[in-house]
């Protein structure tokens, strides 16, 4: 859980202050990342300790152990990105293989692909092949040297340096954002401390003050080496919960960054919320459902009773995936935040949502020349999806069910679209793909019914879709008989009155006379 908010009314010399401690910090930072790099594998606690001493003694111990801490975790991190990059280069090296092993023109299946269209096409992918098996030779040995690629600050800032003009940023503008991304103002919290944080303290009434390092002690305007800042902060978003954990002496990590386009300095606050509790998934489909179909663009979504019916109309949240990362993750959180206030408005205890992993189906040797297709299904955010969801649904009470999405959008289109459009109401392939995603997680099955019999089944049409088994009791009985009449044209009480009622026609039967016939007269 992290919740910001700005460091407003600042002095001149707080901000000199901010700047010299992060400059400071981010240095050792820097150092300390290096160092972890050159020991790769080799690393043990020997060596983390050693570092830890040696930042000791130019910081304090505190900020010595948040900077090993986030040093260890950026190094993990790079090598489980590596890991996914030799993966990728895994799947596009066996997917040119088999292409290039393909006749040309051939045509390929839904689940494996054909040959190439030209000799043209084939030469150029039989170069890129060896381009990408070059890769991944140098990503093997990488991996098992135990050697990573991590840039502080941003690999994707440090390429602008070679494309100002197309930035539209100068040098100078250049290096104050490098320099503030390098910077190093973080500190993680600490269980029966006072107020949760003895580097980076906040207390309940919006005061902030620093531990500054030990070279920049005679800056201090406190006792102990601290630094209190003229800024109070007063958090909007679950302010409550902060001031409970601060009260409480409960661990919460800070982070103090710059922003550079806006020329604001702003304080982070974050701490670790307890495990998600899980729901057993009967008790999860006992109100009901509610199916989304995440898109591009928006999240389709429709409420679906118990027996996998849907309720009322469909819904759709918008959100727009273009702009900067913050923004995207913004727009994300809102859209996500107005599905579950109307999913707790419906009554329902959980949400149905489909278990998406683009990591293999975007690739250039997969989809080829469909350039718009990779776009659309990168631009789909998955895995920030995942985290977001979860995490935000437990803060509802809101349990999450992930199913298979495997035919979602194409069996709903066939089964639901149509019987659910009319002149008022025209539903969607996306709207389909959400009841569809529903009933998988209710656990029924998607199509709306069996086929039913046809006339004269029993003479030319054969069994049923759905037949008894052999071991099916009484199967071959005959029909129970059922007292009362079998068709609408006899009235119901007229066996009863056929018993009782006087007849109209009076026969005279003699069953004692025996009737023969007179033998017929021949006459000449």
């Amino acid at each position: 859980m992290a919740i910001r908010d700005r460091l407003k009314h600042l002095s001149p010399k707080d901000e000199e202050v901010l700047r010299l401690a992060g400059e400071h910090l981010g240095r050792l930072a820097s150092l300390d990342l290096a160092a972890r790099c050159r020991d790769g594998l080799e690393h043990t606690a020997d060596t983390w300790a050693a570092r830890k001493r040696d930042l000791t003694a130019e910081s304090s111990s505190r900020w010595a152990g948040s900077i090993t801490k986030a040093t260890h975790d950026q190094w993990a991190l790079s090598r489980r990105c590596q890991l996914a990059h030799i993966q990728s280069l895994e799947a596009g090296v066996r997917t040119l293989m088999h292409r290039l092993s393909q006749p040309i023109g051939a045509k390929g299946t839904k689940r494996v692909p054909g040959g190439y269209r030209s000799k043209q096409e084939w030469f150029a992918k039989s170069r890129r092949l060896h381009v990408l098996q070059h890769r991944l030779n140098t990503a093997r040995d990488e991996r098992e040297a135990g050697t990573v690629h991590v840039v502080r600050g941003g690999r994707r800032l440090l390429n602008t340096r070679h494309n100002l003009e197309a930035a539209q940023l100068t040098e100078a503008q250049w290096r104050e954002r490098w320099e503030a991304e390098r910077w190093f103002l973080a500190a993680d919290g600490e269980s029966g401390k006072r107020f949760g944080n003895e580097t980076i303290r906040v207390t309940p009434d919006g005061e902030v003050s620093i531990k500054l390092p030990a070279p920049l002690a005679d800056l201090a305007n406190s006792r102990h080496g601290r630094y209190v800042l003229a800024a109070r902060v007063q958090f909007a978003h679950r302010s409550q919960e902060w001031a409970d954990r601060v009260v409480a002496n409960r661990a919460v990590a800070y982070r103090i960054h710059y922003d550079v386009q806006r020329g604001r300095w702003y304080l982070t606050a974050s701490w670790q919320r307890p495990v998600v509790k899980t729901m057993p998934l009967e008790a999860a489909r006992a109100a009901g459902m509610v199916g989304v179909d995440t898109n591009a663009d928006h999240f389709a979504v429709w409420r679906l009773d118990v027996h996998g019916n849907p309720v009322g109309e469909p819904k759709r949240f918008h959100y727009d995936l273009t702009g900067s990362a913050p923004h995207r993750d913004a727009q994300l959180r809102h859209a996500i935040s107005r599905l579950l206030h109307w999913a707790k408005s419906a009554g329902v205890t959980a949400i149905a949502i489909e278990d998406l992993d683009f990591t293999q189906e975007k690739t250039r040797e997969k989809h080829g020349r469909k350039k718009r297709f990779r776009q659309l299904i990168s631009g789909i955010p998955t895995g920030k999806l995942k985290a977001r969801l979860v995490s935000m649904a437990a803060e509802q009470d809101l349990a999450t069910v992930a199913v298979d999405p495997a035919y979602t959008s194409m069996w709903g289109d066939q089964h639901w679209r149509k019987p659910l459009t009319s002149k008022t109401r025209k539903t969607t392939r996306h709207d389909a793909a959400s009841i569809a995603i529903g009933r998988r997680a209710l656990g029924h099955p998607i199509r709306r019914r069996t086929t039913p019999p046809r006339q004269h089944q029993s003479d030319t049409g054969g069994h049923r879709t759905i037949q008894a088994g052999r071991s099916g009791p009484g199967r071959e009985e005959p029909r129970p008989r059922i007292p009362g009449p079998r068709t609408r044209s006899v009235q119901p009480d007229a066996e009863r009155k056929r018993a009782t009622r006087t007849p109209k026609t009076v026969r005279d039967v003699r069953s004692d006379h025996t009737w023969v016939q007179d033998p017929l007269l021949l006459t000449d």
